[in-house]
Order: C-alpha cells, then structure tokens, then sequence
C-alpha cells in the first residue's frame, strides 16, 4: 500500500464542505449569522451542542465547523467561519399558509429562550419563503411583505424561479426575501437559498470595511499634508534641522505603520468578501423581469461607492506608506553625508595633530640626544674616576671631555635609526603569514 500524505482525506473532503441542503417546494427559512469572537465562536459550538441535547440529538464534534440536523419541528444548519458563525432555520410551511406570513417564519419552531442567547452580535437576520409558482395570492401579498419602491426582482437558475427582495430591515428586525419557482430539483432549490444567503452575509460582511474607510480619510490627508509640509522643509533645510527633520518623518511613519497593521486585515477581508459575492450572483444566473433591475444590477450601483471608497483608501496608505519610506531614507541619506562629512573633518584634524606632534618630538629629539649623552658620559666619568684612582688613567676629566662628542654622535645615529624603523613598520601594510603543514 502506498503512504497516504497525512492530510490527504481532509483536503479531498474540503469540496465536499458546507454543502447545499436540499428543500421541499414550501420552505420558510431564517437565516441568521452573528459576528463572533474566538470566544463567542467556541459558546456557539455548546450552544449548538446544548440545543441538540435537549432535541436528543448527538452533539457535534470538537472539530466540526458545519452541522446539519433535523430536530422534528424545524432544521437547523450551523457554520463556523473565521469571523462570524452562521445559523439557518427551516420548517416546511403547513398546507394553509398560503402566502408568506412574516409571522409564520422559521423561527416560530425555534426555543425562542434558547435563540436569545445566541452569543456574538447579529449582522445578518434574514427571512426567506420558498414556494411554487405560480402563485398569484403570493403576488399580490409582495406589495404588503416588501416596499415596492425598493423591490429588486429578477428571474434566476435559466429562468427556473423568481427571485424578490427589497433590501430593508423590516419592524421585526429581520430582510424579507422570496423565492417562487418552477419545478426545479430539491438540491438545485437548496443551492439557490445558498447561494443567496451568502449574498446577503458577503454583502454586509464585505461593508465593515467602510465606517473604517470613512475614519481613515482625516488621517490620511493630514498625513499628506505633513507630508508635504515635511518634503517642503527637506530642500530648504540647514544641516543642524536635519535630525528634527528625520525625528518627525519617524514618528509620522509609525503613525501610518500602526494605522496600516490595524486596518490591512479589515480591507483585506472586504476584498475577498466584494469577490465573493460577484461570484455568487455570477452563479445565480439572473435575468431580469419587464425591465426590472436585477439582484447584480442593484448590488452594482449600491455598492460600488463603498466598493470605491475602501479599495481608495487601501491604496492611499499604500501609496503615502511608500511616499514616506523614500522620504525618510532620502533624509537618512542626507544625515548619513553629513555624518560622514563630519567623520572626515575629524580624521583630518587628527592627522594634523599627528603631524604635529611628529614635529614637536623631532623638535625635542636633539634634547634627548643631549639629555641621554650627559647620563652616558656621567657613568663613563664614574668609571674613569675609578680608574683614575687605581693610577691606570693619569686624568679622568680629560677623558670625560673626549667621550662627549663621541657619545653624542653615537646616541644621535642610534635615536634617527630607531625613528626610521618606526616609520617604516608603520607604513607598511600588515601581513598575513600562512604555515604550510
């Protein structure tokens, strides 16, 4: 048998994740997504796990981010994503709900004590009815469940249903859709509510971005204002301003460096969320109804300025992230000169203290010639006295006096020769010796 990579099944299975639901031709759906924290991620899993108990219904694995369950009077369909956890509610509608009631929804199965304490904060609460067309009772109730100066309506699935909505919260909190379709199979029916249930979750997922966006725009002109104020003291400043300069261009880099870091992730996920949700209008195939706009047509034009304004003021901090780097190495650059122009002026200055005091030694050398002659002939005279007095010498000032040109000179050819070694070991380049073994 061959060895199987030890995540092999997961990534097979992963095109099998969060799959449609199929549905029967009467459905009334609740969808609901909370936008959590990890900790409020984890209280949803025992809130799931605590809701399946009661309906004895074995809990969830530890791992499982989708559940699907049926608890007798309604369905349930829990997700676990990255920032939000997602609920759907389904109960098939009774034979004499002959028209969507916002009333008789999904959630009139649920716990309602139960459903309160759901943890995280709602960021989706939408209502969704399926059912045959035609219906001609369910038409005329679109006026009474929906506004018709907003209405979006259009044909999706090649023409096999109808899909309304008016993209209004409505009294009791909820968005109101409809689905009417043709005969159509329970997996196509389960994959459209899909699809469009995550339209409405990407959609307002993708519009966190923009009260971020909205804050970012004071900040970023007057980020560019210093900025420019900065470019402007640049070229006109002296060499003593510059480390003042080079101060404030640092503090103002790490005041966009923080506002990056903090908001990068946000734009980022708006920007996957935006693609998304063109994705899943792209997968609805919609068409539209006399004339009517479609879903795509009105996403489209409400969008786009938030779409606009986000992607703008990402590529703002960008763009004045990259200003303010040039800048700040362009000054860098300028201290760096100035510094090592400062450097040279010091070597210089040494050499010519070096070069002194080579003058002053030799000044002093014909002392120290003179100096260490006196101390020679001083012992030489000691020693002739000695002599003197055992009667081998017949004068020692005498001989005194003639050592004292002939220590000098000798002392002298010794002093210039020691000071040209040292010269001349001081001017060679050192060496590398290498011993061969």
């Amino acid at each position: 048998m061959m060895a199987d990579h030890a995540l092999r099944a997961q990534l097979h299975n992963e095109v099998h994740a969060r799959p449609p639901e199929p549905l029967a031709t009467r459905m009334a759906i609740t969808h609901v997504v909370m936008l959590a924290n990890e900790d409020q991620r984890q209280q949803s899993r025992a809130q799931l796990a605590q809701l399946l108990q009661n309906h004895h219904v074995a809990p969830p694995a530890e791992s499982a981010a989708h559940v699907r369950a049926d608890l007798g009077a309604f369905r349930l369909r829990w997700e676990m994503h990255t920032e939000f956890v997602s609920w759907t509610f389904m109960r098939p509608m009774a034979p004499e709900e002959i028209t969507p009631n916002p009333a008789a929804n999904a959630l009139m199965a649920v716990p309602q004590a139960w459903l309160q304490a759901l943890p995280g904060e709602a960021m989706v609460r939408l209502h969704l009815w399926v059912m045959p067309s035609p219906a001609d009772a369910t038409r005329a109730a679109l006026n009474s469940l929906m506004r018709e100066d907003t209405l979006v309506s259009c044909r999706v699935v090649n023409g096999q249903a109808e899909l309304h909505t008016d993209f209004q919260v409505h009294p009791d909190g909820h968005a109101r859709m409809l689905i009417l379709h043709e005969p159509i199979t329970e997996r196509r029916l389960g994959r459209l509510v899909q699809q469009v249930c995550e339209i409405e979750t990407y959609r307002l997922m993708a519009l966190l971005a923009l009260p971020v966006a909205r804050e970012s725009v004071p900040l970023l002109a007057h980020a560019e204002a210093e900025l420019a104020e900065l470019a402007n003291a640049i070229q006109t400043a002296e060499r003593h301003e510059e480390a003042r300069l080079l101060e404030r261009l640092t503090r103002l880099v790490s005041e966009l460096e923080g506002q990056y870091a903090a908001q990068h992730s946000r734009f980022s996920a708006s920007r996957a969320y935006f693609q998304l949700v063109d994705q899943r209008v792209i997968d609805i195939h919609e068409s539209s109804i006399g004339g009517a706009q479609t879903l795509g047509e009105f996403l489209l034009r409400r969008l786009s300025p938030a779409r606009s304004t986000c992607e703008s003021v990402s590529q703002r901090q960008i763009a004045l992230s990259e200003r303010v780097s040039r800048m700040s190495n362009l000054l860098r650059t300028r201290v760096d000169i100035e510094q090592e122009r400062s450097s040279q002026d010091l070597l210089a200055a040494m050499n010519r203290r070096g070069h002194l005091q080579l003058k002053l030694q030799s000044t002093v050398e014909g002392l120290s010639v003179a100096a260490i002659s006196y101390y020679i002939v001083g012992l030489l005279k000691y020693m002739a006295l000695g002599l003197e007095s055992k009667g081998w010498l017949h004068d020692a000032e005498w001989v005194a006096a003639w050592l004292v040109p002939a220590v000098a000179v000798i002392v002298w050819w010794f002093m210039r020769r020691l000071h040209h070694r040292v010269l001349r070991q001081g001017d060679d380049p050192p060496t590398l010796t290498v011993s061969r073994p």
